[in-house]
């Protein structure tokens, strides 16, 4: 099986991890194993590598490429779940973790997943290929329902004429395909508005976090990842939008910190000592050449932080 993926802020993302030859490290969207590669390149043959994607299609593929290295364990499974993965595997702790967070290449290039707006197909947008569609949403979820989602996941200014456009095809016939929905969207917008970027583009991504559970298991996943850390592991995050970034960015900087006792007290009483320390300041962005050869580069974003404390608070 094929499975196009392309690993964006490839050099950088696995400097942050600092891969020691003898450490555990674990993908937790492993994907076509892009990065996942790249960090078995710098294995020993003590270390080990955990590639773990909630996606059927990539399992099978991780399955064909990794499948016969001894050092390897393929795990399908959501990266939420990865203190249970390691316990089960019988690893104390992980000297990284690797979160590419969205979705892949492959997903949205294979029309029939029904991510894409460019192209027809079943309204879908599972990542695990089991659960509730995001037809079923559509079709089912009430008006203010659907105005929650699309603002606070999609953050589209024009929710409310969305979600009343949707309340009157559906009441005529079922929205069952991505063109559908995308023409719909776009009935939906001021006419000045709909030639600026694809005016589906927001309500695709508000559905398709919806549909997968995306910020929640992001927020599990994170703090999984974290306490699963040796002292000196990192956790290294590439985010695509700005609702992603700014959960990574805010749970980092709460490990970071250090005595939170009011400024005007002579000496801490509260005794909270960091977690963790930021590796990078800033986050890191693809660079032009990069973004040029890959555009979905664009928007991405790569956190890190490393874990200095094994209390956390």
């Amino acid at each position: 099986m094929e499975f196009s993926h392309i690993p964006v802020i490839l050099e950088k993302t696995i400097e942050s991890l600092a891969v020691r030859p003898d450490g555990i490290y674990l993908d937790g969207t492993a994907g076509g194993g892009g990065h996942s590669s790249e960090i078995l390149k710098r294995l020993g043959d003590n270390g080990r590598l955990i590639c773990v994607d909630q996606d059927p299609s990539a399992i099978e593929v991780l399955n064909e490429r990794f499948g016969g290295d001894s050092r390897v364990s393929i795990v399908r499974s959501n990266f939420s779940e990865i203190p249970g993965i390691t316990e089960e595997l019988g690893i104390n702790g992980l000297d990284g973790v690797l979160l590419d967070i969205g979705v892949s290449s492959h997903q949205l290039d294979c029309a029939e997943r029904g991510f894409s707006y460019h192209t027809d197909a079943p309204l879908d947008m599972r990542m695990s290929q089991s659960g509730r569609t995001a037809a079923d949403l559509v079709n089912e979820l009430s008006f203010n329902e659907l105005v929650r989602i699309l603002s606070c996941y999609g953050e589209e200014k024009y929710a409310k004429n969305i979600a009343r456009a949707i309340e009157r095809e559906r009441a005529a016939a079922p929205i069952t395909t991505t063109l559908q929905l995308a023409e719909i969207v776009k009935s939906a917008y001021p006419a000045a508005k709909r030639h600026d970027k694809h005016p589906a583009r927001k309500t695709f991504q508000a559905l398709r976090i919806a549909v997968n559970g995306e910020l929640d298991r992001l927020s599990e996943g994170l703090d999984g990842a974290f306490a699963s850390l040796k002292t000196g592991g990192r956790l290294s995050v590439i985010t695509f939008h700005s609702l992603e970034d700014r959960m990574v960015k805010q749970r980092m900087a709460h490990w970071c910190e250090g005595c939170i006792c009011p400024k005007d007290f002579p000496v801490c009483v509260c005794g909270r000592k960091p977690s963790g320390r930021l590796i990078l300041r800033k986050p890191v962005e693809a660079d032009e050449n990069e973004q040029k050869e890959n555009p979905r580069s664009r928007s991405a974003k790569l956190r890190c932080c490393e874990r200095i404390n094994l209390t956390i608070y």
